[in-house]
């Protein structure tokens, strides 16, 4: 028997936890001692029998208030499929536990009140169902003993409801009206509703046809670990997410590129000659090539993209919300990297499905964003592949899953591993991990003129907003040679980094700082005047630490101003703090840094 995963879904009260423990029951699928103690359990025994909804609302604060609160998973089976069962929250409040209860699902319940029609909640989950790439949706006009039975109130709500599904682009749409309270139309067709000649909800949920879908997608398997239990034997396991591979099949290992050929498909109980969607297996190849956890086996003919930036759907699911300062980590099939989302494009309004121009997401909310990731993801846009096409992101500090996302599209990456001859780490990954551009801050000025003290300053204010910066001095670079050289090659290493590298120096003529600005490249040098006049320098400050003697002045060589600095700072009226901000607001303009937090400098 194949196995069908569906979830519920709509508002409070609409009866979803009724409905399942009705499936429950009508097929038999619960133990004595369950429905002996659902039985003590409900209120009003004398109402009508037990309560079905506690069978799978089991939280005490679920049961004193009456509602959903947490995702509960039931399981049952009949002679033609094996079922598992989401009953999802349909509070508000809960909406993340509703989009992880249908991350997995093929098939979603959308259950509707007959006597409140559809309302903003049943859309807001149909919605997150539609962006989850839920196949097949089921809506469920339930309560219909309660209005009694009415023909028109069954179709006036499948018009409101179809006329917002069209919207979202919903193609397999069955509406059945039930009872989950008497039993109407859930597992057995009801004599209560003569005009309606579909199939019962059981009866649906037997016959949706769900299982070649993923099976005829081309073939995926996302290493989880590389076995090695002896010489002879290299095998990467893994569960095979679509498809299927048959020995002697071409397969590609991503991101690097190299192909071969499978010389065995190891699984549970012995080698077998092709494998399918689901089942875990070790493949051995004929050519030894690298291939490590977080990699990807795909078939050769039809490869997934390798790409470090992706536009994708997120359902926000912490009350933080979501900040473009900081990184996140970021779960695509077995690999885990550092990302962050460099653009919010738009929020989606549930109610009219509008796109709200947006600069974040806060909880339940939904969006499209720009995610960039230090390492590159093999993936395919998710309306081709949810097991490729998904992601989640999670708090760095709290471990928490903030956000479920859908990858809708993808920048393919040329030559994947041509950015990393030799292994060596890009300056784009690296900008990608760190959240910011790299550059050089040149501080040109007099000795004496503040430039080192407020190169410390910049230091230390970019590195509690995350911005890896490094302040170099006349100090930094004792060695004798030449100055303008090796601040040249310290610039270029330091940018190579990802650096914010801060330089402090006296930059004596423009012919050396343009020797800099040559290393680094024009767009990540920014010339900032430190404009203390002569007379107000203090002697010799510059690079002089406690206890030391300061090194001689650069009186021999003469010193050029900047002719056209990007930013001047008179700091003898400004002071260090107050030019510090002006320094990272110019950061900000010039789009090396992201994020509201930065724009103005004001509050930093």
């Amino acid at each position: 028997m194949d196995l069908l995963r569906f979830s519920t879904a709509g508002s409070v009260d609409d009866g979803k936890s009724t409905l399942i423990g009705r499936l429950l029951f009508d097929t038999k699928a619960i133990f004595e001692d369950q429905l002996d103690a659902v039985r003590r359990a409900t209120r009003n025994p004398a109402s009508g029998g037990v309560d079905l909804s506690l069978l799978t609302d089991g939280l005490k604060a679920e049961r004193e208030q009456g509602i959903t609160i947490d995702v509960a998973y039931r399981y049952f089976a009949t002679p033609r499929r094996k079922f598992i069962i989401a009953d999802t929250p349909g509070h508000e409040q809960y909406t993340r536990n509703m989009a992880t209860g249908a991350s997995t699902a093929d098939l979603a319940v959308i259950l509707v009140d007959a006597r409140a029609g559809v309302l903003v909640q049943s859309k807001r989950h149909t919605a997150i169902a539609q962006l989850l790439g839920i196949p097949h949706l089921v809506v469920a006009v339930n309560k219909m003993d309660l209005v009694g039975y009415d023909q028109g109130t069954f179709e006036a709500i499948r018009r409101d409801f179809e006329a917002f599904a069209g919207r979202l682009g919903a193609r397999d749409l069955t509406f059945i009206p039930l009872s989950a309270l008497v039993g109407d139309n859930v597992v057995h067709r009801s004599d209560a509703m003569p005009w309606y000649r579909g199939p019962s909800l059981l009866g649906h949920l037997e016959a949706v046809e769900v299982a070649r879908e993923a099976a005829d997608r081309p073939f995926r398997l996302p290493v989880q670990l590389v076995l090695r239990p002896h010489q002879d034997f290299r095998g990467f396991a893994g569960t095979i997410a679509s498809g299927a591979v048959r020995v002697g099949d071409e397969v590609v290992a991503l991101p690097s590129g190299r192909r071969s050929r499978v010389r065995a498909i190891h699984a549970h109980g012995g080698d077998r000659p092709e494998a399918a969607t689901g089942q875990a297996v070790a493949l051995l190849l004929e050519d030894e090539i690298d291939v490590s956890r977080g990699d990807l086996l795909a078939a050769a003919a039809a490869p997934p993209l390798v790409t470090r930036e992706v536009e994708a759907d997120l359902v926000w699911m912490s009350e933080a919300p979501l900040d473009p300062t900081r990184p996140y980590l970021v779960r695509h099939t077995t690999r885990a990297t550092r990302g962050r989302v460099t653009e919010v494009r738009y929020r989606t309004d549930v109610n009219t499905l509008d796109r709200v121009p947006a600069r974040g997401l806060g909880l339940n909310e939904i969006g499209r964003v720009r995610l960039t990731t230090a390492q590159p993801l093999c993936a395919d846009p998710y309306a081709e592949d949810r097991a490729t096409g998904a992601l989640v992101l999670v708090d760095l500090e709290t471990n928490h899953t903030v956000a479920a996302g859908m990858i809708r599209e993808l920048r393919p990456v040329a030559g994947a591993e041509a950015a990393l001859p030799g292994g060596r780490v890009d300056r784009a990954a690296r900008e990608a991990s760190h959240g910011h551009r790299a550059g050089v801050l040149w501080l040109a000025g007099l000795s004496g003129s503040g430039k080192a003290e407020l190169a410390r300053v910049l230091e230390a204010r970019l590195f509690r907003l995350g911005v890896n910066a490094y302040a170099v001095d006349a100090a930094s670079l004792a060695d004798p040679g030449d100055p303008a050289a090796r601040a040249a090659l310290a610039a270029r290493l330091l940018v190579d980094a990802g650096l914010v590298a801060i330089f402090a120096l006296p930059g004596p003529s423009a012919a050396d700082r343009d020797r800099v600005r040559r290393a680094v490249g024009a767009e990540r040098f920014l010339e900032i005047h430190v404009a203390t006049p002569p007379e107000l320098c203090a002697p010799h400050a510059s690079g002089t630490v406690a206890g030391a003697e300061p090194p001689p002045p650069p009186a021999e060589e003469p010193y050029d101003p900047p002719a056209s600095p990007d930013l001047a700072l008179p700091l003898h009226r400004l002071g260090t703090d107050e030019a510090a901000d002006q320094v990272v607001a110019l950061l900000a303009r010039r789009e090396f840094l992201k994020g509201a937090a930065y724009l103005g400098g004001a509050g930093i």
